[in-house]
């Protein structure tokens, strides 16, 4: 494992390679691999000990990720999209034929955030698509919110990490569902709140 404190291209050859890397986001550091070179998120599930039955989110980097990778994408998407993002607000929409099937929830759906922080940001736009990415801790235990607090057990599994030197809110995203109809459903709420979502959509008459 290898630590700097800039996007290298020793982590870029990494994730071409399928491998797993740690990376600082705006929320808390994540463990993420690439969409186009890792056959799955399998990997990620082994490294984090969690259940399969949880899907993985991706890292984007505009707006358009929303029509590139989903389908049947409802206003109230776009909406928080351009509000929220880049910043904490994971948004859930209906897969298209672009998201391989290993990255599929199992309703057939994707989540992605357009996350703050140059470091992610320069890492998707020099790999040339979505990063796979969940939080760079052991399932249950507490959100890494700076270098120093990564597991070594997480470490010693990747083959790159990266730090920015900066101590990260560590409140993972807020959570909407944007696949069921023009109202999103809150499966988590973090610093942006239910109240938030609900005052957004009333002005633009979305809800």
């Amino acid at each position: 494992m290898t630590q700097t404190h800039s996007p290298s291209i020793l982590a870029l050859q990494a994730l071409m390679c399928g491998e797993a890397v740690i990376f600082p986001t705006d929320t808390v550091f994540g463990l993420g691999v690439s969409v186009q070179h890792a056959p799955s998120p399998e990997i990620l599930y082994q490294i984090k000990q969690r259940s399969e039955h949880k899907p993985i989110a991706w890292l984007v980097d505009s707006i358009s990720a929303l029509d590139t990778y989903g389908k049947d994408i409802p206003s109230s998407a776009y909406v928080l999209a351009k509000t929220f993002w880049p910043g904490p607000l994971t948004i859930i929409v209906k897969a298209n034929e672009k998201v391989a099937n290993a990255f599929l929830s199992e309703r057939g759906t994707v989540g992605m955030r357009m996350p703050g922080g140059e470091i992610a940001t320069d890492l998707i736009a020099r790999l040339g698509c979505p990063i796979a990415t969940t939080s760079a801790n052991i399932s249950g235990h507490a959100n890494a919110c700076s270098f120093d607090e990564l597991e070594l057990e997480i470490l010693s599994k990747v083959a790159v990490a990266l730090s920015d030197g900066e101590v990260k809110r560590g409140i993972a995203s807020t959570v909407v569902d944007c696949s069921l109809g023009e109202r999103p459903v809150l499966l988590r709420e973090g610093t942006i709140t239910e109240s938030d979502i609900a005052s957004l959509l009333a002005k633009s008459s979305l809800v």
